[in-house]
C-alpha cells in the first residue's frame, strides 16, 4: 500500500471541519511539559553503500567466539542448516494466518504435524497451534486451569522460573486470582511435598510445577500430581528444556503442559522468538487458548486440513473467549517441526544423552575444583546443574569471558539463601576441551591467569 500524505490545503480542510485551527489544537489536552516542540533529532538519509559500512561497523560490536554455559530457559543447540533453507521458502515466510483453507493447505500441514508431535512427546492427548513463549504459555495454562475448575487461586513451585513466574503475576494481578509459593528441599532442589499438600485446597485451581524445573532436577510429578488430583485441582507441568523430552519420561500425569520449543531447532536470537506450546487432555480441548488445526476429507474424499478450533474474541463472544493470543508462532513452530522430523524419536533420545552425559562431566569436573562444591545431589537432573564456589561469581566471571567462555548464572538475585551458588548448562554443543578451560579458570586466581 502506498503511503500518499495529505496536502497542506487538504489538512486545512480537515482541521476546519473539526473546528480546528491548527494540528496544535488536536494536543491540547497534553500539559505543554510533556509536548515535543522541536524536529526530531534523526540523522541526515544515508546512502546504500554508508547504510552497509553503518551495520557491519555495529556488527563488530557483537560477542563472537564465546563458548557458552548458560541456560535458565534458553539453550543452546545444533540447528541443522535445513531448517533455515525450509522456513525461508516463500510459502512459509510470507505466509498469514491460514483462515482460507483452500489455499493454505501447506501451512496447515505442517502446523498439524508440529501438534502432532508435541502431544506424543509430552504424553497429552492434543498441543495447540503454538504459543508466544513458554513464559506466557505457563500463565495461561494457569488461566486456563481458573476456566475448567471455577476456581480462583494458582498454588506454585518455587522452583519454577523465576521470570515465568514474574509473567504469572502479571497475569494474575488484574485478575483477583492469589498465587502462592511453595519451596523446595534445600537438599534435592525438589518442591517440598509436605508444604504443597498443605498449600492446596478446594480453592485451588492449579498445581504449577517445572520439569526439569529451574535447577536442572526431575521434579516426582506422580506424586505431585496425587496430591493436586486429591483435592480436585488441576496439575499443569511447565517444560522450559524441551530436548528433556527424549529421555524423561513425560509428564503424562498432568493435565495441562505448557512448555518453550525453542530448543527444537529455533536460535537464541538474543532472546526471541521463541515458540510456546500448551498441550492438555481432549475433554479440556474447549478451553484452550489459541488455536487447533484439524484433519479432515474433503467432498472427494481427499485429505484437508483445516483451522478446527479458534476460541479468541476474534471468531467468537469476547465472553466466550479464552484468550487474546491473536497469532501463533507458525514460522518458529515450522523450525521446531523441521528439527523433530530431521531427528526423529531415536535421533531425540541420542541427543538427550548426549546431554546429559556432557552435563554428568561438567559437573563432576567443576565441583572437583578447590573452592566449589556441586549442589543438590539428591535427585536426578538433566543438563543444568548448580555449583557453589568459595569465591564470588563477581570475581572469577570476568576470568572466564577474558578467555571467551560465558560461565554460570548467579542465583542470589532470585535465591538469595543460596549464596555464591550458579547455575550451569551443558548440551551437544559443550566441548570437553571447553568444559576443562572452564574449570581451570574456575579454580585458578587472578595472578595465575
Amino acid at each position: 500500500m502506498r503511503y500518499l500524505p495529505k496536502s497542506d490545503a487538504e489538512r486545512t480542510r480537515m482541521l476546519a471541519e473539526i473546528g480546528a485551527t491548527s494540528i496544535d489544537d488536536l494536543f491540547e489536552s497534553i500539559p505543554a511539559e510533556y509536548r515535543l516542540n522541536r524536529d526530531l533529532r534523526v540523522p541526515r538519509q544515508h546512502a546504500e553503500s554508508e547504510i552497509l559500512d553503518f551495520f557491519h561497523r555495529a556488527a563488530r560490536r557483537n560477542s563472537v567466539g564465546f563458548y557458552s554455559f548458560l541456560g535458565a530457559g534458553a539453550y543452546r543447540h545444533y540447528r541443522p542448516v535445513i531448517i533455515d533453507s525450509l522456513v525461508q521458502r516463500g510459502e512459509f515466510l510470507t505466509s498469514y494466518t491460514p483462515y482460507q483453507a483452500e489455499i493454505t493447505q501447506g501451512t496447515l500441514q505442517a502446523i498439524f504435524e508440529f501438534q502432532t508431535m508435541i502431544a506424543e512427546l509430552t504424553g497429552m492427548d492434543l498441543a495447540n497451534a503454538s504459543m508466544y513463549d513458554g513464559s506466557t504459555g505457563t500463565a495461561e495454562a494457569v488461566m486456563m486451569a481458573v476456566r475448567v475448575t471455577g476456581r480462583h487461586k494458582a498454588v506454585v513451585a518455587r522452583t519454577v522460573h523465576p521470570e515465568y513466574r514474574e509473567v504469572l503475576a502479571t497475569y494474575t494481578k488484574y485478575q483477583g486470582l492469589p498465587v502462592s509459593l511453595v519451596p523446595y528441599v534445600r537438599a534435592t532442589a525438589r518442591i517440598d511435598i509436605e508444604a504443597l499438600d498443605a498449600a492446596v485446597n478446594e480453592e485451588t485451581a492449579c498445581v504449577l510445577v517445572q520439569s526439569p524445573n529451574f535447577f536442572g532436577v526431575i521434579e516426582d510429578i506422580p506424586a505431585i500430581a496425587a496430591i493436586a488430583h486429591k483435592k480436585g485441582a488441576l496439575l499443569v507441568v511447565s517444560i522450559a528444556e524441551a530436548v528433556s523430552l527424549g529421555i524423561v519420561q513425560p509428564p503424562v500425569e498432568a493435565d495441562i503442559v505448557a512448555m518453550e520449543a525453542q530448543s527444537y531447532g529455533v536460535a537464541i536470537s538474543y532472546g526471541g522468538p521463541f515458540c510456546g506450546v500448551i498441550a492438555t487432555k481432549e475433554k479440556f480441548a474447549r478451553q484452550m487458548p489459541g488455536r487447533l488445526v484439524g484433519q479432515t476429507v474433503d467432498r472427494d474424499g481427499y485429505r484437508g486440513f483445516v483451522l478446527t478450533l479458534s476460541t479468541r474474541e476474534q471468531h467468537i463472544r469476547r465472553e466466550k473467549a479464552t484468550s487474546n493470543i491473536c497469532t501463533n508462532q507458525a514460522l518458529v513452530a515450522l523450525m521446531a517441526t523441521v528439527f523433530l522430523s530431521v531427528y526423529g524419536k531415536e535421533g531425540m533420545r541420542e541427543l538427550a544423552l548426549h546431554n546429559l552425559a556432557k552435563a554428568d562431566y561438567a559437573a563432576k569436573t567443576l565441583s572437583a575444583q578447590p573452592g566449589a562444591r556441586l549442589v543438590f545431589q539428591g535427585a536426578p537432573r538433566f543438563n543444568e546443574f548448580v555449583i557453589h564456589t568459595d569465591e564470588s561469581p563477581e570475581l572469577w566471571t570476568p576470568r572466564l569471558l577474558d578467555v571467551n567462555i560465558a560461565g554460570g548464572v548467579p542465583l542470589k538475585r532470585w535465591y538469595p539463601e543460596l549464596g555464591n551458588a550458579t547455575l550451569w548448562c551443558a548440551t551437544e554443543v559443550n566441548t570437553r576441551e571447553q568444559i576443562d578451560k572452564a574449570a581451570r579458570v574456575i579454580s585458578a586466581t587472578s595472578a595465575e591467569v
